[in-house]
């Protein structure tokens, strides 16, 4: 019988993202998704696949903190707070259209929930 050979797998370098690259100067023009994602990705030192899974999943967390039925609220490492607010409904009512001056009525509105995005103070002092 032949011995087993025994097999040795050698762990790649975790290799650190460059100092150089955190710091970014002011952007000059609005990036687009797929720029975005390339700069993580040479940041973070992963492929833009993996980046791409994570904005998914970012996505998919922040959907499910913010249906109904939810908390309704969710806070962004500091940067930003998406909080879910509940809007009751608005009966029908009469009133003055304010550039004719004439009355009119205004029509009534069901109950609904609408998006609120704060910046927080990391956002902030960025400014």
């Amino acid at each position: 019988m032949a011995a087993k050979k025994k097999i040795v797998m050698k762990k790649k370098p975790v290799v650190s993202p460059k100092k150089a690259q955190l710091k970014l100067g002011a952007a000059k023009k609005i990036i687009t998704k797929s720029e975005m994602q390339k700069m993580i990705a040479e940041y973070a030192c992963v492929s833009k696949k993996q980046v791409d899974q994570v904005f998914e999943a970012l996505t998919e967390i922040v959907r499910s903190h913010v249906t109904k039925g939810a908390v309704g609220l969710i806070k962004l490492d500091g940067l930003l707070k998406i909080e879910r607010l509940n809007k009751p409904a608005k009966k029908a009512r009469k009133g003055i259209n304010p550039f004719t001056g004439e009355e009119m009525m205004f029509k009534a509105k069901p109950a609904h929930s609408v998006i609120k995005i704060r910046a927080l103070k990391k956002l902030k002092a960025m400014v």
